[in-house]
């Protein structure tokens, strides 16, 4: 299977690091015009130069905004007034005892992880609608299935967006638009290999050693028994992305190496 993206504008939130920039180099990859979205105009400039040296030839461009903001949503679409991929990534995570997550946290994390999908979604859909062709990716998580007892708030967001993903899916009956959500688990992004280095190097074990020791400790249902590279789960989003996937709409799509233990 080619997918052949071009001519397609996608616009990646949160892509100046991990999972979110390795869907940006994916779609860059398939001929589609990428626009990188971070909070500061620096990070998105090297976001923008690490895509155009890794993907020769790659028509990418950025926009600083913070979508975590009703305001930041509002110029990034005045910035960029039609989009026809639109990938909801943006979002944070913290572990934090349920009994010490004040009011102001759990509103945080409310407006990263859900409201700026929602915002952009509104901004972006009808018009996809109207050209009868669109795709909107929210990056879930495998929490919101599992809800992580450390960090209910953040599960509680990722179980939000698969409502909406469903939601804004039953909107787009008899179109070419679809609406789905991907559901990563443990990703070896940037900031958890840092975390993953800090552990191996205590223990005395290779950075491998150590990040299989944490997921069979802490995600012990997986079957993939390691954490996933961004890659991995940057070719699934790419595929949602695509011409190719016509018949997928209103789906979670789980790419979190079989820690849900159910069948549907």
């Amino acid at each position: 299977m080619k997918i052949d993206l071009t001519g397609k504008t996608a616009l990646v939130t949160g892509s100046t690091s991990g999972i979110g920039h390795a869907i940006a180099k994916g779609l860059a990859a398939t001929g589609a015009e990428v626009v990188v979205n971070g909070r500061t105009q620096p990070k998105v400039d090297a976001a923008i130069a690490a895509i155009t040296k890794a993907v020769p030839g790659a028509k990418v461009k950025g926009v600083a905004a913070d979508v975590s903001t009703a305001a930041g949503c509002k110029a990034l679409a005045a910035a960029l007034p039609n989009v026809d991929i639109l990938i909801n990534n943006a979002g944070i995570f913290e572990p934090k005892g349920f009994f010490d997550i004040p009011d102001e946290d759990w509103t945080r994390f409310y407006e990263v992880n859900v409201m700026s999908g929602i915002r952009l979604s509104r901004a972006y859909m009808q018009g996809m609608l109207k050209r009868n062709w669109g795709r909107i990716v929210f990056i879930s998580s495998e929490s919101a299935v599992n809800i992580p007892s450390e960090m209910i708030h953040y599960g509680m967001t990722k179980t939000a967006q698969l409502a909406v993903s469903r939601g804004l899916a039953e909107l787009t009956r008899g179109t070419k638009v679809t609406v789905n959500s991907v559901l990563p688990g443990p990703t070896m992004s940037e900031g958890v290999e840092t975390f993953v280095k800090d552990l191996a190097k205590q223990n005395g074990q290779s950075v491998d050693e150590a990040g299989a020791l944490f997921v069979k400790t802490h995600r012990p249902s997986s079957l993939l028994q390691r954490f996933a590279s961004v890659e991995e789960i940057a070719n699934m989003v790419v595929y949602v992305s695509s011409k190719e996937s016509s018949a997928t709409n209103g789906a979670a799509l789980r790419a979190e190496g079989g820690i849900i233990q159910t069948i549907a």
